[in-house]
């Protein structure tokens, strides 16, 4: 794109930008203050992450947000692999298929969380882990699934015919031919899903039971009080694990052996 015909382009960009990350790099900063008001600096100091790791709530709460995520995630991935197998050839109703997987990417999380908050009140199941695990895993499947569909659709379908030509049968195909290929789609996919689960706040909030707070709804908690350098530590900590397991999804995703 020539910026002679669109003027202001890269500043308008560059102002976007500022406007994305500055508040968060200014947050990751402002978690090495030691001071205990959040918006008076006085020096850095590592004193917050070390009061996060030995925090019981803080503990519990990242016990359960880990036990949800990769549950979710792995539930997630798997019903992705097979809906993303099931999509793989044209048959009546693939496009309402695919619509219908990638729904949760289309509708307001706020209205996906009431919606699964009255079905589970409604049949009588109980709120808590359970509940947070099913709803989760429902709500990640779009994750999970463009990750190994794209992928899918970039392997070639003489590998598989060239097994099954060596008479090997559907499922040691898939295991020795298929899978290998679709490996990094799959990594990739379970990745965002699990940052996906990790990082939601509407689902926990409303489908938490007695005991499993997870770590965006204790910070949600937390900051009613007040913002503290704790919390800014806490945010750096999960922003720095969401960024790293992104970027992980992204360059598996680029692997073409």
């Amino acid at each position: 794109m020539n910026p002679r015909r669109f003027p202001l382009t890269r500043e308008i960009s560059i102002a976007v930008l500022v406007y994305l990350y500055v508040p968060v790099i200014v947050l990751i900063a402002y978690s090495f203050n030691a001071n205990r008001t959040a918006t008076v600096w006085t020096h850095a100091s590592f004193d917050w992450y070390g009061r996060i790791v030995v925090n019981p709530s803080i503990q519990s709460a990242a016990t359960n947000s880990l036990i949800l995520a990769v549950s979710a995630a792995t539930a997630a991935t798997l019903l992705a692999l097979m809906a993303a197998l099931g999509t793989r050839r044209s048959f009546f109703g693939r496009g309402a298929s695919e619509t219908i997987l990638n729904m949760p990417l289309i509708l307001p999380e706020i209205v996906v969380a009431v919606a699964t908050l009255l079905l589970f009140v409604s049949l009588g199941i109980q709120l808590g882990m359970g509940a947070m695990i099913l709803a989760h895993t429902a709500f990640c499947i779009p994750f999970a699934y463009l990750p190994i569909r794209a992928r899918l659709e970039g392997i070639s379908g003489v590998y598989e015919e060239a097994a099954q030509d060596l008479y090997a049968n559907r499922f040691r195909t898939f295991r020795r031919v298929t899978m290998p290929l679709l490996w990094p789609g799959v990594m990739a996919g379970f990745m965002l899903a699990f940052v996906t689960s990790l990082d939601d706040f509407l689902t926990s909030f409303f489908l938490a039971g007695p005991g499993t707070t997870t770590l965006p709804v204790y910070i949600f908690s937390a900051i009613r009080a007040g913002i503290t350098p704790e919390i800014n530590a806490i945010s750096a900590v999960m922003l720095m694990v969401s960024v790293l397991l992104v970027s992980l999804s992204f360059f598996l995703g680029r692997l073409r052996r």
